[in-house]
């Protein structure tokens, strides 16, 4: 193939060959094209092959300019360059956010990996030896931390009693509802204005004549949640607690608010209607009616205002 040829050849794939069709009002032939080729590749026009006769046409009545064929490959009529132009940079598209279906979703999104992984270990239960020792601040931090039993694991809060640090009277619970849970406070909500309500019938000032705490001091539960009486094992891991607060307080006279507590308390068969007896000091225990139970069942509140005539005697 010639070196015209290849041009044209090239000329038709770099879409520019068409530039060349019209000329001075008249369609360029395959010879013209070829010779305007042949002067771009500095071939002389008499080598190429005789030019076809071209299709005449009406001539255009504005700007008749001839071509002239020696014309410069650089005059205005030559085509543009083989290689475009190189187009202005665009600008940086704005970053958008990632839409939910381009991030690629994990190959396993189980979480059984972090239910396997192990829990951190439990801190050293504190011992007996240093409860003994405590003050009011310290017992209370010790309590709220605990972990001398397994309700340190469920518990939502530990549960620290309230009243005065310096009491007469000490008032005991069983353990923590779920309501004394949530407000961290021992013997809470109507049941706790009730017990206010019993010891000032017995001309006891709550604020500055009584401590109220629990035997337990955190809720004991159930797998599923609901409530039950502390377990062995808890009473005894919490008592050195209590025993704390007995001897921090001062108390001289205690009542146990619930069959349980009672029981809890003294470790063994307790019966109300009778002073009972607690630990070295011999400190006197009137049993009576937890406030819930009597908010249940009113009518027996007489036999708990018995009980609390009996503890106001035995104290005095």
């Amino acid at each position: 193939m010639s070196q015209s040829a290849r041009s044209t050849v090239f000329l038709q794939e770099m879409g520019i060959g068409v530039q060349w069709k019209l000329r001075n009002g008249e369609v360029a032939d395959d010879g013209f094209a070829a010779a305007v080729q042949a002067l771009a590749d500095s071939e002389p026009a008499e080598a190429l092959p005789p030019a076809t006769a071209p299709t005449p046409v009406q001539p255009a009545p504005v700007q008749p300019a001839p071509v002239a064929v020696e014309r410069p490959a650089a005059a205005p009529a030559a085509p543009p360059p083989l290689a475009p132009a190189a187009a202005p940079p665009r600008p940086a598209p704005a970053p958008r956010a990632a839409a939910a279906e381009d991030v690629a979703a994990p190959e396993d999104e189980s979480t059984a990996w972090f239910d396997e992984a192990p829990a951190p270990p439990r801190a050293a239960p504190v011992s007996e030896e240093a409860i003994a020792a405590m003050d009011w601040d310290a017992l209370n931090s010790a309590i709220a931390s605990c972990t001398r039993c397994t309700l340190c694991d469920s518990r939502r809060n530990a549960v620290i009693g309230r009243g005065a640090e310096k009491a007469n009277w000490i008032a005991i619970s069983a353990a923590p509802s779920r309501l004394d849970e949530k407000d961290a406070q021992a013997v809470s909500g109507d049941a706790g204005q009730l017990l206010h309500n019993m010891m000032k019938a017995i001309e006891l000032k709550p604020e500055t004549d009584v401590y109220i705490t629990n035997l337990v001091k955190c809720r004991p539960s159930t797998p599923d949640g609901a409530e039950r009486n502390p377990s062995v094992e808890e009473v005894i891991a919490c008592r050195p607690f209590l025993d704390r607060e007995l001897a921090l307080t001062g108390a001289r006279m205690a009542m146990t608010f619930g069959q349980f507590a009672a029981k809890g308390l003294m470790m063994g068969p307790v019966a109300r209607g009778k002073v009972m007896h607690y630990g070295a000091q011999q400190l006197p225990v009137v049993a009576t009616y937890h406030p819930d139970d009597l908010l249940r069942k009113p009518e027996d509140k007489a036999k708990a205002w018995v009980d609390l005539c009996l503890a106001k005697a035995s104290h005095a």
